[in-house]
């Protein structure tokens, strides 16, 4: 559990009102800190931003889905056109179940983006 007061709150308001998103944050959560045990998290922006020696994504509630923000996600190799969004830098995975956590390729992303950190 963060140390942080406002993601605690946010993850318990997120438990409290849906269960089911709660438990794609946290599975989200755990496979970031598993990438680098240096990662840093805050909430800002309604969700929460992890960084190590930039900000590299987040997590965040949506009406029907969680969504994982990859601050360089152009950067990323997606040879399956998972990552949706067509702007400068960004890209989200939408995770509307536990299940496209894995589907999806969550961990195979973020170890990307982390690994894009350690080069930078």
């Amino acid at each position: 559990m963060s140390d942080d007061p406002k993601i605690r709150q946010f993850l318990e308001d997120t438990n409290m009102a849906a269960p089911d998103k709660y438990a794609i944050l946290q599975a989200a959560r755990d496979i970031t800190f598993e990438q680098n045990p240096a990662i840093t998290e805050r909430f800002i922006y309604g969700g929460i931003m992890f960084s190590l020696s930039h900000d590299f994504g987040g997590v965040f509630a949506s009406k029907h889905h969680i969504s994982f923000e990859f601050s360089q996600g152009y950067l990323l190799n997606d040879p399956d056109k998972i990552l949706e969004g067509s702007g400068k830098s960004r890209r989200h995975l939408k995770l509307y179940k536990l299940d496209d956590v894995g589907s999806k390729g969550l961990s195979g992303f973020v170890a990307q983006a982390v690994k894009l950190q350690d080069q930078q």
